[in-house]
């Protein structure tokens, strides 16, 4: 796995919880695992710079952006978001595997305008992408490629402040917008509507197993801080949609909640426990102490606690401690644990 800290990237083995290797950075680097279970996408300034965990090697070869966004990984491709430019580059998930250090070969779409979006690549070939400016997002767009250009074959704009973006079972999309969310699914957008006027889905986390998708949800655009207390229930194959207030005691942000193989929700929250969430009954049904107490954090970008899940195991941060803990999701059984000497940030979990 990838773990960050204030300018560095350390790796550590997923099993033993030894640090590996660690690599000097940026101030502020951000992780996302490219899905071909080694490498790992570093966004810098330069743009989305290759980790290789296996090696392990910090290498030349970057992804170029002028603003290295959003990585998603789905129907065995990846596909980058350049916010600077508004273009997407998409290439085969395990390209970089036989890749001998080179950049692969990828496919490109350029947006009409710039802006902080996402793009998510379909199995028949359709691109599901944001449409927006330097003035806002709107909503999105299914394209389809025609020899050398690509074809508008549909578009939403119902889906303001468009941010964030899942997969479920069925390949049922999802996209958060400030006042619900936008499905597609088999060729067809549908707008569900908050139930507040303001009612911000920003973050979508999925298994593609299960249709139902669990998203964080915020109804305060004023609201100092980044601590959430509820989270929005999307049933892709019902075609409902409900937002659940959590218990008092749960407070989470975007980095605290993460989906098992099992298709549960865990969601570390402020109480130091990890909170078992059952999506198709929205209800907590265990509940796991993992680390201390902790306040949210003043910057999104600040240090705090994060989780990752691969298979049955949840790695989680504990940055008060500069600790990284490994649990048994279906106990709460503690794993191993290691200390770091400086506190961690964001983690990322290579994948196949």
């Amino acid at each position: 796995m990838a773990i960050t800290y204030k300018s560095g990237i350390a790796v550590l083995d997923g099993k033993t919880l030894k640090v590996v290797e660690t690599f000097p950075t940026e101030d502020f680097t951000r992780v996302n695992d490219v899905g071909d279970g080694r490498n790992v996408l570093v966004t810098t300034s330069k743009g989305f710079q290759v980790l290789d965990t296996a090696k392990p090697a910090l290498t030349d070869s970057v992804f170029k952006a002028t603003t290295a966004g959003h990585v998603v990984r789905h129907a065995d491709y990846t596909v980058l978001f350049d916010d600077g430019t508004g273009t997407t580059t998409i290439f085969s998930s395990d390209a970089l595997l036989n890749s001998e250090g080179k950049l692969p070969k990828a496919e490109t779409y350029t947006g009409a305008a710039p802006h902080h979006g996402v793009s998510i690549r379909l199995n028949d070939g359709t691109l599901l992408t944001t449409v927006g400016d330097k003035t806002g997002r709107t909503g999105a767009a299914a394209l389809r490629r025609n020899g050398e250009t690509w074809e508008k074959v549909s578009e939403n704009s119902q889906c303001r402040g468009i941010h964030g973006e899942g997969a479920a079972a069925d390949e049922a999309v999802i996209f958060g917008c400030e006042d619900g969310a936008l499905l597609y699914h088999h060729g067809t957008f549908e707008k569900f509507t908050a139930p507040d006027a303001y009612g911000r889905m920003g973050n979508a986390f999925v298994s593609e197993t299960s249709p139902i998708i669990v998203g964080d949800y915020k109804n305060n655009p004023d609201a100092e801080g980044y601590l959430l207390n509820a989270v929005t229930l999307i049933d892709t194959a019902k075609r409902t949609y409900r937002v659940v207030n959590l218990p008092n005691d749960i407070r989470y942000t975007w980095r605290d909640i993460a989906r098992g193989s099992d298709g549960l929700a865990y969601i570390l929250s402020t109480d130091g426990s990890i909170h078992v969430l059952d999506p198709a009954s929205g209800e907590i049904v265990k509940k796991y102490p993992v680390i201390a107490p902790w306040e949210g954090p003043a910057k999104w970008q600040d240090p705090h606690p994060a989780i990752a899940v691969k298979g049955t195991t949840g790695y989680i941060t504990e940055p008060a401690t500069s600790t990284v803990r490994a649990i048994d999701l279906t106990t709460g059984a503690a794993l191993g644990s290691v200390k770091l000497s400086v506190p961690p940030n964001e983690i990322t979990v290579a994948q196949g």
